[in-house]
């Protein structure tokens, strides 16, 4: 659903500081362009679910012909981590999903730290306590504690209890004077009142207000909470759509109340589907990795990744389950996102995975696989020698990860040792007989390819009666020191034939 014009109305009498953002408000008042934005708050990696958060975003906007907004939400001073907004930001890039307005990318509506836009939240809050709307609250930390245990034991919701409302003007003055810093607590109103969300994945979802409590807006440190600043900055960008986690939505009438006193046009609200474990409990960080950055260092692509968190929650109506980005942004819809939490099925994702990898060229796959040969011995080894290797071990491959795991195979002088029931398999009379005929076949020179190879296999098979598994265990045993891989003929023509004779060489020896 793409809105209409949307007309944005500063309440009577707000004032308006040069600075602010409020400004665009003059120069563009009605947008018809969808514009959506992902918030995260930089305290750590960015977890997969925000990562799906900013996809919908992203693809929402990109569908209709809008705006996508990275807006840093840094107002949790104690929390925020400089470090995980620049590899937040890196994430984003890696992943192809890149903001039009945001840090570091700019745009007509910032500035887009939160933290650099405090002069604007201490103006709204000023003028909500001036409308009736707000009030300061002296209350400690304590103070609170010991009204929450009360609540508790009488069997009562927890929630502040309003007791501040009630100060008189000599009452702040004093507590001002004494050097208490108030926060700034809405005012939720006395008289209950229904109020709805209309949310375009659940419908119409009703809240009262006597669920609500007096939410602190502005904090002592002159910070604003998230809801205050989420309401003032989606209103002051201009945002259209907000497509955020459920565990939003029982926060959205306080928001709503918040854009009705101010005067503001609410944004149309999507809540979409929590991720669930296997196990259908919620997916945290404390469960395991779950972090873009572990999946990348796991080595997922990121077109697989994307691609695959995408239909956590959303369908394309059939059973289509490979996607472009841009088939992604062609077909993407809200209607179509779910209600219930989306399983994270990583077999399924590492089925999706080994599908790109197979798609790679062997130059691509070597380029992608690069970061993983960082500090080995195989990092300055011949490009040429290892798409060679890369057309060979694609097909194993799962994740960049199992790469260079097939590496030693290629590049080891001497053979890996056996275990002692392998060990037995190349010690048979059959074996020998095979390895003897084979060494005889490969020492005549002549041309080298995998063709090559299994002619002589044909042959060693005809002259020594030695066929089948009891013919190819020991063989790949003895050459490879595995039992599974690559197919061999291809192995070893990579291999060469000098280290295949040194190779049969040394389990005749053995």
């Amino acid at each position: 659903m793409v809105p209409g014009d949307q007309e944005i109305i500063l309440p009577e009498g707000f004032r308006c500081s040069p600075f602010t953002p409020f400004k665009s408000f003059f120069s563009k008042v009605k947008m018809s362009q969808v514009r959506v934005r992902f918030a995260p708050s930089p305290t750590g990696e960015l977890h997969v679910g925000g990562l799906r958060t900013a996809l919908f975003n992203f693809l929402y906007a990109k569908k209709h012909g809008g705006t996508f907004i990275l807006r840093i939400e840094d107002t949790d001073r104690s929390r925020y981590v400089h470090e995980a907004e620049i590899r937040l930001l890196e994430m984003l890039q890696w992943s192809g999903i890149v903001p039009d307005e945001g840090p570091g990318i700019g745009g007509d509506f910032g500035p887009y730290h939160q933290s650099e836009r405090l002069e604007l939240y201490q103006e709204v809050a000023e003028k909500l306590i001036e409308m009736g709307h707000a009030y300061p609250c002296f209350c400690s930390t304590e103070t609170l504690d010991e009204m929450r245990k009360l609540q508790t034991a009488k069997g009562l919701p927890t929630r502040y209890d309003g007791r501040c409302q009630n100060l008189s003007d000599s009452d702040r003055e004093t507590l001002l004077g004494r050097g208490v810093k108030p926060v700034v607590r809405m005012k939720i109103p006395i008289k209950d009142e229904r109020i709805v969300v209309r949310d375009l994945v659940r419908g119409n979802v009703a809240f009262n207000t006597t669920q609500l409590d007096d939410q602190v807006l502005m904090k002592s440190d002159g910070f604003p909470t998230y809801h205050l600043a989420v309401v003032v900055d989606d209103n002051a960008m201009g945002i259209t759509h907000v497509l955020r986690a459920e565990e939003w939505l029982p926060s959205t009438p306080k928001h709503l109340l918040l854009y009705r006193w101010l005067g503001f046009t609410p944004p149309q609200y999507a809540h979409l589907p929590l991720l669930l474990n296997e196990d259908r409990s919620k997916m945290s960080k404390r469960k395991g990795d779950v972090t873009v950055e572990a999946f990348k260092a796991k080595g997922y692509l990121p077109q697989a990744l994307v691609n695959f968190i995408a239909l956590l929650g959303w369908n394309a109506g059939d059973d289509q389950e490979l996607f472009t980005l841009q088939e992604l942004i062609d077909q993407f819809s809200i209607e179509r996102i779910g209600k219930t939490g989306a399983v994270f099925n990583r077999e399924k994702l590492d089925w999706m995975n080994q599908i790109y990898l197979q798609a790679l060229s062997p130059e691509e796959l070597v380029q992608a696989v690069s970061p993983f040969f960082s500090g080995t011995p195989f990092e300055k080894s011949d490009k040429r020698f290892l798409c060679q290797i890369a057309a060979v071990v694609q097909p194993a491959l799962t994740t960049l990860a199992d790469f260079p795991k097939h590496l030693p195979l290629f590049f080891k002088e001497v053979a890996a040792p056996l275990e002692p029931e392998e060990e037995a398999k190349i010690k048979t009379v059959e074996s020998r007989k095979a390895f003897a005929a084979l060494q005889q076949k490969l020492s005549g020179g002549g041309e080298w390819n995998a063709e090559k190879f299994m002619a002589c296999m044909k042959e060693v098979q005809k002259e020594t009666g030695v066929k089948g598994k009891l013919l190819w265990e020991p063989t790949r045993l003895a050459l490879t020191r595995d039992t599974q891989g690559p197919e061999l003929p291809m192995v070893v023509e990579i291999l060469g034939r000098e280290k295949i004779l040194a190779r049969l060489k040394l389990a005749l020896t053995d």
